[in-house]
């Protein structure tokens, strides 16, 4: 009786030990996945302006599609 009584009070123990271990790891993933998101955030307006750029520059060349074919002709 009492060695049963020792094995559910080491299997509450090692229980225990393993939600405190899976807390500890949510926090941890939780920070990361925020550091994460912050610098997504950040990287926004990078990327706002990079579309622009190469829409610009798109919109620019445009008309010049054939001169790539008229340099290869000479």
């Amino acid at each position: 009786m009492s060695g049963q009584l020792k094995e559910v009070r080491n299997r509450i123990k090692s229980v225990q030990s393993t939600q405190q271990i899976t807390k500890a790891m949510k926090m941890v993933s939780a920070a990361k996945l925020r550091r994460a998101q912050d610098a997504i955030l950040q990287m926004r307006p990078y990327a706002v302006k990079l579309q622009e750029m190469l829409q610009n520059i798109v919109s620019n060349t445009e008309g010049d599609r054939n001169w790539i074919w008229q340099q290869k002709g000479r």
